[in-house]
């Protein structure tokens, strides 16, 4: 078949009639660590600044149908430094399958020692699925099966909470809590995603003046689905330059660079060298981010009297 992604999926819908059927569709990020509000709400203001990120993801490049993600965030944190206010939109497409998510997220941040704070967020949000069954039926497809132009609106929660130093960084996470049900015909019922949790740990080494290791850990975990990890390790140099090597478990190794070309913009890109059950057929996975942080430093004048 031309279409082996979607393709599979229909089979799948049509084998299991009369059953419940189950997938997960969340988007996959590789440069997390840079844009924590993606998994985390409590992340929201952290940067003390308005923040705006902008990320593509190209999924198994080669592959017909296979994912591709475009997210824009921004955050910031109001004049008290007590509350950020974030919002995030997600644009993700596989095969034929169109979803997007639209979240607002609130966090409140507790100063817990000189440089360290704790921070509890909430958000909420819609997640809009859309899918064109009959580009992959050539229209012989039973009505009475699985709608050919498929529609569904969902509303959804999120909360964490993040643990932040100049050195540690802790978060722990369920971006959408609430499990997604619906119907595409009087047979069928899909449970399109569960719970997911994830559990962030991130740490600063200084070698030395110009030099700092970064590692970070991301535990995923959803029910009935087997615990996924993320491994990554990054080399920071002069603050500047941002060298790192990621591995996810079964699926891929990881490549990332991210530079600071001035001190509001920084451009990142990974690409993931994919290893799993794809391999064969994939030429990798390609990612861009560009942030741009509304924070400037004031140069003090004296005056001249």
């Amino acid at each position: 078949m031309k279409r082996p992604l979607q393709c599979i999926l229909v089979a799948g819908i049509l084998i299991s009639a009369s059953r419940n059927v189950s997938a997960q569709q969340k988007a996959q990020f590789t440069q997390y660590m840079f844009n924590g509000l993606i998994l985390n709400p409590a992340y929201a203001g952290t940067e003390e600044a308005l923040s705006l990120t902008f990320l593509n993801r190209n999924q198994w490049v080669s592959i017909e149908g296979a994912p591709v993600t475009q997210t824009f965030s921004g955050h910031t944190l109001f004049t008290n430094k007590h509350l950020g206010l974030g919002l995030s939109f997600i644009n993700d497409k596989i095969g034929v399958h169109k979803n997007q998510n639209l979240w607002t997220s609130l966090s409140y941040h507790l100063k817990v020692s000189q440089n360290a704070f704790l921070s509890m967020g909430l958000q909420g949000g819609l997640n809009i699925r859309k899918a064109d069954y009959t580009t992959i039926s050539g229209g012989t497809m039973d009505p009475g099966l699985i709608n050919s132009n498929f529609s569904h609106t969902y509303f959804n929660l999120g909360m964490g909470i993040y643990y932040r130093s100049p050195k540690l960084h802790i978060g722990i996470s369920a971006p959408e809590i609430i499990p997604e049900k619906f119907s595409v015909s009087d047979t069928v019922t899909i449970t399109w995603q569960m719970a997911q949790y994830f559990l962030f740990v991130k740490y600063r080494i200084s070698l030395n003046d110009n030099l700092d290791l970064e590692p970070s850990l991301l535990i995923k975990y959803q029910m009935d689905v087997p615990i996924s990890y993320d491994l990554n390790a990054c080399f920071v140099i002069k603050k500047a330059l941002t060298l790192g090597l990621s591995y996810r478990k079964k699926e891929s190794i990881d490549f990332l660079l991210k530079a600071q070309l001035t001190p509001q913009l920084q451009f990142g890109y990974t690409y993931d060298y994919v290893t799993g059950e794809v391999s064969n057929r994939s030429s990798g996975s390609h990612e861009l981010m560009v942030n741009y942080l509304f924070k400037y430093t004031q140069n003090k004048i004296a005056s001249p009297r």
